[in-house]
C-alpha cells in the first residue's frame, strides 16, 4: 500500500510540474491564461469499514483549471493590434467553426480581411451601405473587412452660408453683372466638387437693392446658374427672415459640370445686416474629392474607421465580444484558441463595453497572466514533494525488504 501512495504522490507532483512548467513556457504567449493544477485524497471504501481508522490511499489530479484574470496591456505601434479591457473573447472563424481567443494579433490578408496568423477572420458586425452611425449596426456578426481601395467622392449638394451684410452699403440700381464690380457689393468664394468629385470654382455676389434688401447670385466657373436672384430681406433689427433663407439651384442640360437635375441649396440661416463690415462667418458645403485610404482606427467599441486623405471616414464595422457564464469549462485548443463546451455554456455575443464585456484597446495587446516569480515558487515546491514522494517509496521499499529478510 505504501507503494501506491508514494506513487500516486509521485503523479501528482509530475502534474504540478508539467503545468508549472506549461505556464513558465507560455509566458511571453499573447493572451494566454494560466492554468492551476487541483488535487483531491483518495480513500479507500468498504462497506463496514471503520472511518476513525482509515488510512487514505495517496492523492489524484482532480483538474487543472485556467486563470482568466486580466494580462498586462503592452502598447505596440501596430493600430491593428488588440487589446480586450475586461471581460471577453474576440470571436473567430476558422473554415466554418467559430473559436474564441484574447490573442488580438491581427493583420489584412490580400482580399482586405482581418485574420490573426493563422489565417482565422475576425468577427464583427458589418456596415450596410449608407452606415456612418456607429448605432446602426447590428445584425449577425460575419468576417470584418476593410475597405482598402479609394474612398468615393461626394457632390456638393448643401452650402451653408452665414455672414453680416453692411448695413450702410449704398444701394445699386444697375443690373447684377459677374463681369462689372460695380454692379455688387460684396461677394464670397468657396469650393464645390461634382459627381466626379472634381472641384468647381463657386463665389456668391451680394447686391443691395434697396433698404434691408439684397439679391445674391451665385457662379460655378465664372458662369452664373441661378435662373433668378435670390431676395434676402433684412427687418429694423438686421436679422434675416427666418421663413425664406434658402436658395434652390437645379442644373439642366446645358451646364455641363454637374448632372442634369442636380440640386444645389444655400442656406443664408443666420445671417444679419448690422453696421459692421462685410464679414464671413461660416461657409460650408457638404461635398469633396475622392481619397486614398491613409489610416485604419478601432475605438474604444471596437467600431472600425477607414479614414482617407480627402478628411472623410467610413464605418467598416465593429468588433463583436462572447462572454460565456462559465469561462473555466472552455476547450483549450491551443494557438490561443478556445472552442465552446457544455461546461462552458453559449457565447453572449455584444459590442464592446455592452452586456458585461470589456472595451477595446487598438495598438496594444493583452501579455500572459503568468507571474514567472509564482511560477518558480511553484516549481520550486513541486519539485521538492516529488522528492518526498520518492521517499516513500524508499522508505516502503526498506521496510519490506526488512520483513523479507526475517528469518
Amino acid at each position: 500500500m505504501p507503494f501506491n501512495i508514494g506513487l500516486s504522490g509521485l503523479n501528482s507532483a509530475q502534474a504540478d510540474l508539467d503545468v508549472t512548467g506549461n505556464n513558465i513556457s507560455n509566458s511571453g504567449t499573447t493572451g494566454f491564461k494560466q492554468s492551476r493544477a487541483e488535487f483531491g485524497d483518495v480513500y479507500a471504501q468498504s462497506f463496514g469499514g471503520t472511518a476513525q481508522t482509515a488510512t487514505g490511499a495517496g492523492s489524484r489530479l482532480l483538474a487543472v483549471t485556467q486563470q482568466f484574470t486580466q494580462g498586462q496591456t503592452e502598447f505596440t505601434e501596430n493600430g491593428l493590434d488588440l487589446a480586450i479591457d475586461g471581460e471577453g473573447f474576440f470571436q473567430l472563424n476558422d473554415g466554418g467553426n467559430t473559436l474564441y481567443s484574447r490573442a488580438g494579433e491581427f493583420q489584412v490578408d490580400r482580399e482586405g480581411f482581418l485574420v490573426n496568423s493563422q489565417g482565422q477572420n475576425l468577427q464583427g458586425y458589418i456596415a450596410e451601405d449608407g452606415d456612418t452611425d456607429p448605432a446602426d449596426l447590428g445584425g449577425t456578426p460575419g468576417n470584418l473587412q476593410l475597405q482598402t481601395g479609394e474612398g468615393a467622392p461626394q457632390v456638393t449638394s448643401d452650402i451653408e452660408a452665414r455672414l453680416n451684410l453692411q448695413s450702410d452699403a449704398p444701394v445699386i440700381d444697375d443690373a447684377f453683372e459677374i463681369d462689372d464690380p460695380e454692379s455688387y457689393n460684396f461677394s464670397t468664394s468657396l469650393t464645390v466638387f461634382n459627381g466626379q468629385g472634381e472641384a468647381q470654382d463657386a463665389e456668391i455676389f451680394f447686391t443691395k437693392t434697396d433698404n434691408n434688401e439684397w439679391d445674391a447670385n451665385v457662379a460655378i466657373n465664372g458662369e452664373v446658374v441661378n435662373e433668378e436672384p435670390k431676395e434676402l430681406v433684412f427687418d429694423a433689427n438686421g436679422e434675416l427672415d427666418i421663413d425664406d433663407t434658402g436658395l434652390t439651384i437645379e442644373f439642366d442640360a446645358d451646364h455641363e459640370i454637374f448632372e442634369e437635375g442636380h440640386e444645389i441649396t444655400i442656406d443664408f440661416a443666420g445671417s444679419t445686416q448690422y453696421g459692421s463690415d462685410f464679414g464671413v462667418t461660416d461657409l460650408n458645403q457638404d461635398g469633396f474629392a475622392p481619397g486614398t485610404l491613409t489610416d485604419i482606427d478601432i475605438d474604444s467599441e471596437g467600431v472600425v474607421f477607414a479614414r482617407f486623405s480627402n478628411g472623410q471616414s467610413d464605418v467598416l464595422g465593429q468588433v463583436v465580444l462572447a462572454n460565456f457564464d462559465n469561462p473555466q469549462g472552455l476547450e483549450q485548443l491551443g494557438n490561443n484558441n478556445w472552442a465552446e463546451t457544455f461546461a462552458s455554456g453559449g457565447p453572449t455575443v455584444n459590442a464592446p463595453g455592452a452586456g458585461g464585456t470589456g472595451q477595446i484597446q487598438a495598438g496594444a495587446l493583452e501579455a500572459s497572466n503568468v507571474d514567472i516569480a509564482q511560477e518558480l515558487v511553484n516549481l520550486i515546491t513541486a519539485q521538492r514533494n516529488f522528492q518526498a514522494n520518492s521517499q516513500t517509496i524508499s522508505t516502503a521499499d526498506t521496510v519490506t525488504q526488512t520483513i523479507i529478510n526475517i528469518r
